[in-house]
């Protein structure tokens, strides 16, 4: 990997820990990492795009590492996890960006392209697609369709639950998290049946070892990412779908309409929650790109490094050229 520096921004009434690499210069591409990873989960995508030109800015979101992690619950909802990229794009002078964001990335950056038209210039998402505001609060439906059955998502939503049994030893969590979602597995292994009191890792497989994609190295940069407070930030950005619903109120008839790119693994179990969204999201993002990733599970990034920066490499050379036009 090519060398990184390190910042600490102070915006949007945080700490921002931000890791770059790439000539200064170059346009700015931010790669936001989803849950429950890292900014290191970016490791084989910074080299490659930081040697194509680029200004590559990968931050800690809000709750992981070095970057804050506020107490209250209200304080990780999509709009100010946002305000937190924009205000860390106008400290650094970005006038201009390409936003890319796996798992809950992908939402940050998706609401980013609506919030910011003429600053993101282009946007990728990658395992969770951009069906625009639903109707109803996102946690509502769940509700519905599992109520007396466990969904991971219904086990995040009260406080101290899921920190109680990820927190106790959390190298397991992270090697079952790994494992359960990734190509290892059935696709919707994950989401097998289970009753509503049931644990997170109830009939999940612990594979005792790291998954080949994920070398000792790396999981350590993960292990250090949760070592000093846990879950607790993490999961608190599961636990605001209605304040989501409420705040984006008046993004809800808008279109993404910048050049888009959409990625997911074949066997990435987000591709069955969200079937109905990928299905309908032509209709909100009209220059959608989308590719479905063979031999792939969930953390597409590093399970299949080279197609994704394929892919990456590819769509920027047409929609985000190194020198702006």
């Amino acid at each position: 990997m090519d060398p990184l520096e390190h910042q600490l921004l102070d915006v949007n009434g945080i700490t921002l820990s931000l890791y770059s690499a790439g000539p200064v210069q170059g346009r700015p591409l931010w790669l936001l990492h989803g849950f429950p990873e890292c900014w290191h989960s970016w490791r084989q995508q910074i080299g490659p795009l930081a040697a194509a030109g680029y200004r590559v800015l990968v931050p800690e979101m809000r709750g992981y590492g070095k970057t804050s992690a506020p107490h209250a619950v209200a304080a990780y909802d999509l709009i100010s996890v946002c305000a937190d990229i924009q205000a860390a794009m106008d400290a650094l002078g970005h006038t201009d960006a390409c936003v890319i964001g796996h798992d809950w990335g992908a939402p940050v950056a998706w609401h980013l392209a609506l919030l910011e038209p003429r600053r993101v210039k282009a946007v990728v998402g990658m395992a969770v697609p951009f069906g625009g505001r639903p109707k109803q609060p996102a946690i509502e439906t769940i509700r519905h369709l599992y109520a007396g059955r466990f969904h991971y998502i219904l086990h995040f939503q009260q406080p101290g639950v899921a920190e109680q049994e990820m927190d106790a030893d959390i190298p397991r969590t992270l090697r079952m998290m790994m494992h359960n979602t990734s190509a290892a597995v059935a696709k919707d292994f994950f989401l097998q049946e289970k009753p509503a009191g049931a644990g997170l890792f109830d009939a999940m497989q612990d594979p005792g070892e790291l998954p080949a994609w994920c070398d000792a190295e790396a999981f350590a940069v993960y292990l250090r990412t949760f070592a000093r407070r846990g879950f607790y930030g993490a999961l608190n950005w599961y636990r605001n779908f209605e304040r989501n619903w409420q705040r984006t109120a008046a993004l809800a008839d808008k279109r993404i309409e910048q050049p888009a790119l959409f990625l997911l693994g074949d066997k990435d179990p987000v591709g069955t929650l969200e079937a109905y969204t990928l299905k309908h999201m032509p209709t909100r993002v009209p220059l959608l790109e989308q590719h479905l990733l063979s031999d792939c599970g969930h953390w597409l990034q590093n399970e299949q490094a080279e197609q994704v920066n394929r892919y990456l490499l590819d769509f920027l050379h047409r929609h985000y050229v190194v020198q702006a036009r």
